[in-house]
């Protein structure tokens, strides 16, 4: 099982990363903390001191077309934020 899916980059998520040294991912639904902090501590040789996982469901949506009614659902996550101890940062960009 991939546990990491991919990381979060947004404006909010790097303003943590500088400030508060947290840093999120969408992960496997399936995956636990102690999963989710190894594959991190793993990938990015860091060591990770707290683990908050949030699930969130699908949506349903619905526009309105030519054609009728197109209706469909959102993928239902699972987003983890991990927050390393201090001194350690992650690099999204290094490898681009």
């Amino acid at each position: 099982m991939n546990v990491l899916i991919k990381p979060i980059v947004t404006e909010k998520m790097t303003a943590q990363g500088e400030d508060m040294n947290r840093y999120g991912f969408v992960v496997d639904r399936r995956a636990n903390k102690l999963e989710i902090k190894k594959a991190v501590e793993d990938l990015y040789n860091v060591k990770v001191s707290e683990v908050n996982t949030m699930r969130y469901p699908g949506k349903r949506k619905q526009r309105y077309t030519k054609s009728g009614i197109s209706v469909g659902r959102t993928p239902a996550y699972k987003k983890a934020v991990v927050t390393l101890a201090e001194g350690e940062t992650i690099d999204f960009y290094s490898n681009i």
